[in-house]
């Protein structure tokens, strides 16, 4: 049993924090289109970003602030330009957002964090930025996740969010979260979002390490479209306002932290997974058997970002072939006689060999998991609608290694295409 419980709030349900969100003009399409996060007082802030080695503007800039300064007060998020390959003057267009945030707020640039999402090649629409960001810090609110949940999406069909709270030296201690992402999303980040802010007392180099290996278990382990983004960010704030003592190595109080960043981490990356472009269900993959708990995750990655796994699910069909043939590409060793694949409840082949089983019955699990893949998909509309919280599961057995993990993803459209065809059209 969890040792944490949901609370409401978002991002400024831990003390000490205020977000906001606002129209400024940054998208075409007159959306709400520039979020902040502020702690008020200096808190420590950890990152995790992307791989890819084509990164936008706030990306080398996080990671710069990050590896001199680990503490930070705000996180402005811009969404309509991804400010991504825009060459010395996105880098100056970046620096001159922190510089008017840092005025308007009275501190110093190098407790700003940034972040931005859209169409890459894009700068940012400085003009509309210059006058929106004192607007949206004159919204700033105790209550305002929810708005800045809105403002940092782009294709999303619902804003994405969530906080839980637990005890820690007899003291409640709380975390929130809100992020962003639909497609473009890959292990090993992807085109998302995510924002964390914790009122516990946390090292810096311990927020660090809980965070990676949060990342690993959560955002690391979804698909939707096998793309790596370029401006990924993963950014998370402890600013101590619980009053707790602080955690400065692992223990039992630093575990219970971090199994419950972990899981809301895991929550607001099935939240995007299940958001998948065009998708009409989300799955999930379990892998049991594996020599360790990295060979077991690679395996479930694979098979969940698997086009023609993701394919058969859209069709509802339980086709195990392609499940089978994903697992033994994965780079993974384990003998074929071994492998054990399920469909939920629906055994489909043991030991290496298939075995009969209902294919109606199957098809028909498959059915009462998707979603209705016809309602329009506008952002400004379906706020309030949410998939099916029942994924597809897939369970698959190589061996008996102590090893397992999971990974998520989701099916494979018509929509998707759709979406993805006419993006910048």
């Amino acid at each position: 049993m969890a040792d944490w419980q949901e609370i409401s709030g978002g991002v400024t349900a831990p003390r000490g924090y205020q977000a906001a969100g606002i129209t400024a003009g940054l998208k075409p399409s007159g959306l709400p289109d520039l979020a902040l996060i502020w702690s008020n007082v200096e808190a420590m802030a950890a990152g995790v970003f992307t791989t890819s080695q084509v990164k936008a503007a706030c990306v080398d800039y996080c990671r710069q602030r990050l590896q001199a300064k680990h503490s930070a007060r705000a996180i402005l998020c811009n969404a309509g330009q991804a400010n991504a390959s825009t060459g010395i003057q996105g880098v100056r267009d970046a620096e001159e957002s922190a510089e008017i945030l840092a005025r308007e707020l009275n501190i110093s640039p190098e407790s700003i964090l940034l972040a931005s999402t859209g169409v890459i090649g894009q700068r940012i629409k400085m003009d509309a930025l210059r006058t929106g960001i004192p607007k949206v810090v004159a919204a700033l609110s105790e209550t305002g996740s929810d708005a800045a949940a809105k403002a940092i999406i782009t294709t999303d069909l619902v804003k994405k969010s969530i906080a839980l709270e637990t005890t820690i030296g007899d003291r409640p201690v709380r975390i929130g979260g809100i992020a962003k992402g639909s497609g473009m999303i890959h292990p090993n980040m992807a085109t998302m979002l995510a924002f964390v802010t914790c009122d516990a007392a946390v090292s810096s180099h311990l927020w660090q390490q809980m965070l990676g290996r949060a990342a690993d278990k959560s955002f690391n382990a979804i698909t939707v479209d096998g793309d790596t983004s370029t401006n990924d960010s993963l950014i998370a704030l402890a600013n101590g306002q619980s009053r707790t003592p602080a955690i400065t190595e692992m223990g039992a109080e630093a575990e219970k932290l971090e199994a419950m960043l972990t899981a809301l981490c895991q929550h607001l990356a099935k939240a995007i997974a299940r958001d998948g472009e065009g998708a009409t269900c989300l799955i999930e993959v379990q892998v049991t058997g594996a020599y360790d708990e990295v060979s077991a995750r690679q395996i479930a990655k694979t098979i969940a970002g698997s086009s023609l796994v993701k394919s058969a699910i859209f069709g509802r069909d339980p086709n195990w072939g392609r499940i089978a043939a994903a697992a033994g590409r994965a780079g993974v060793n384990f003998e074929q006689d071994n492998l054990q694949i399920k469909l939920g409840d629906f055994l489909l082949l043991e030991n290496g060999q298939p075995v009969p089983f209902d294919r109606a019955a199957a098809s028909a699990y498959l059915k009462q998991t998707a979603a209705d893949s016809s309602l329009p998909r506008d952002p400004s509309n379906n706020f309030s609608w949410q998939r099916t919280d029942n994924p597809v599961i897939i369970a698959v057995t190589i061996g008996n290694g102590h090893g397992s993990g999971q990974a998520w993803g989701c099916d494979l459209s018509y929509d998707y295409v759709k979406i993805n065809a006419e993006y910048t059209t």
